[in-house]
């Protein structure tokens, strides 16, 4: 497995979304939003929509009784981020809670105005290599569970003295993976991955969706590798594996092959669209959170804000002002190379065409 390849793919997609355009909280960025949300059972039930509490990703491959499977989750774990308002300025920070605060939306500190927000730990929950015949002999299940918890941290002005304080609390998710594997022909296996939310939450209801998804697996996907052994393609499988290909059930995700084109050792099941053997494009001067696709007319418009506009973005999320500190620092080739590029998309034998991510 590529694993420096795999992670910059999974980083780019993992965070679709956490940002929406154009990264301020005034406009647009109320309320986090991402695919692959997986919610508390009890916010799911009975409920028409796309909300749901678990995924699954079906698959097949190629080996035999000693071929080694690898799988990894990796999904977002929404934190709240209040902003308290001391009454005065202090000198010394406690740290133990004894500073009477008032909690507001936002505080100006300086030139820059911090906000209430939401922000994100990425949790991987990796399961251990297990052999194809312990696999299909005997489920495998990883149960999982991060939270609750509650951490304060100073806010002070250039001068040194404290304004204020974040205060990052972190809601209690619990939840499940399980693995399976079933021969279905000769040297071929039909694996199963299963991810569940499992959080028990009878107080919250669902129609809370800012407290609900700090109980979400935000933006779920599933890294999928073997060893002595290939994956198959599902939108392009050999002739005589195509109907069971086509009879594989996945749900709110889906396996596509990833690595060096060719290769058949990786696969990343995600709930974003893709096609087999995915890509960063090398224009892309990274990261905008918002469909992979449009870095040019992003990158102008950020170039675009207001002195106030641009203190709100590195205000509202470090990564915001990551965002602004590389588009400001772009020179004209930079920026020209976004615009305009054309790259041969290349069909996959027998199936459907595949690109790269800009």
């Amino acid at each position: 497995m590529n694993r420096h390849m795999v992670d910059r793919l999974v980083n780019a997609l993992l965070y679709e979304g956490y940002l929406l355009y154009p990264y301020r909280p005034s406009v647009k960025n109320r309320q986090r939003w991402s695919f692959g949300g997986l919610y508390p059972p009890s916010c799911t039930a009975g409920r028409i929509g796309s909300d749901t509490s678990a995924m699954q990703a079906q698959y097949l491959a190629t080996g035999g009784p000693e071929t080694i499977l690898t799988v990894s989750v990796r999904f977002l774990h929404v934190v709240l981020r209040r902003v308290g308002q001391l009454e005065r300025p202090q000198v010394e920070w406690p740290g133990d809670g004894s500073i009477p605060v008032r909690f507001v939306e936002s505080l100006a500190v300086g030139d820059t105005v911090i906000h209430s927000w939401q922000e994100a730990v990425e949790r991987e929950i990796p399961l251990d290599d297990v052999a194809m015949s312990e696999l299909v002999a005997s489920p495998c299940r990883v149960e999982f569970g991060f939270g609750p918890g509650t951490e304060r941290e100073p806010i002070r002005e250039p001068s040194g003295a404290i304004l204020g304080l974040f205060e990052r609390q972190l809601r209690r998710i619990e939840g499940v993976v399980d693995l399976s594997a079933e021969r279905v022909r000769e040297g071929v296996y039909q694996i199963t991955a299963r991810v569940e939310n499992r959080t028990p939450l009878v107080t919250v209801t669902p129609d809370n969706r800012d407290e609900v998804l700090l109980h979400a697996l935000s933006s779920t996907h599933i890294i999928l590798g073997t060893e002595n052994g290939s994956l198959i393609s599902l939108l392009d499988p050999p002739e005589p594996l195509r109907e069971l290909a086509a009879g594989c059930q996945n749900v709110g995700t889906w396996p596509v092959l990833v690595g060096a084109e060719g290769e058949t050792d990786t696969m990343l099941s995600s709930p974003i669209i893709l096609y087999d053997y995915p890509q960063i494009a090398p224009e892309s001067p990274g990261d905008l959170f918002d469909s992979t696709e449009i870095d040019e007319i992003l990158t102008l418009r950020i170039m675009t804000l207001s002195d106030e506009e641009k203190r709100s973005m590195v205000a509202l999320d470090e990564r915001g002002g990551a965002i602004l500190a590389r588009a400001e620092s772009m020179v004209r080739g930079e920026l020209m190379s976004l615009h305009g590029t054309f790259r041969e998309r290349r069909p996959a034998s027998g199936g459907p065409e595949h690109g790269s991510l800009g």
